[in-house]
């Protein structure tokens, strides 16, 4: 996935020391790649969507549905609010190993401030934190690439349009040939002598 300027400006922490505010940085053979702190602001603004769908009553949630445009048009039901929070653990935890799932896990997940953090990890304050920082990193960046539809931006998660995936209209096109034309269909009309 290829990170823009546009992507990361207003992502960016202005007294980053190493973006400048700029979002991006180089490195010695001259790519450009996404700062720290733009990962970080992508998990915060994944992890802020998730607790606000966690947190919400259960008699808000609703079935809403979903338009997948393409050639064939697709409708389905589903409950956003309660797929989101499923995509969010289920990427962490394939995104994470097994020592930072668990500073996930007792952290993010399961609200544990550092003091408690720390006891059960058996770290120090110092190290804590920055695996902290080491996870809001790597998932910022597993959220913003994930294929074919990230977390990140939200809005699009939520309110974006689908397109369907090449395989699924040939599939289509193969139990309905009658979609597969192009144009209206016309039968053929019975000729009177």
């Amino acid at each position: 996935m290829e990170w823009t300027r546009s992507d990361t400006i207003a992502l960016a922490t202005q007294c980053c020391a190493d973006c400048h505010g700029l979002g991006l940085k180089s490195n010695l053979r001259g790519e450009t790649a996404p700062c720290n702190c733009v990962l970080r602001a992508v998990f915060r603004a994944c992890y802020a969507r998730f607790r606000h769908c966690a947190n919400k009553e259960k008699h808000m949630s609703q079935a809403s549905l979903e338009v997948i445009s393409g050639k064939d048009s697709v409708r389905t039901w589903g409950r956003k609010d309660e797929e989101y929070i499923a995509d969010f653990c289920q990427v962490s935890r394939k995104a994470l190993d097994e020592f930072e799932y668990r500073v996930f896990k007792y952290h993010f997940l399961l609200g544990a401030d550092w003091r408690l953090c720390t006891r059960k990890l058996e770290m120090d304050r110092g190290n804590f934190f920055h695996s902290i920082y080491r996870v809001e990193q790597k998932l910022g960046k597993a959220f913003r690439e994930l294929q074919p539809y990230g977390l990140y931006p939200v809005h699009e998660y939520f309110h974006g349009t689908r397109q369907m995936p090449r395989e699924w209209s040939l599939q289509a096109a193969k139990l309905n040939p009658l979609g597969a034309l192009r144009g209206p269909f016309r039968p053929p009309l019975l000729q009177t002598a």
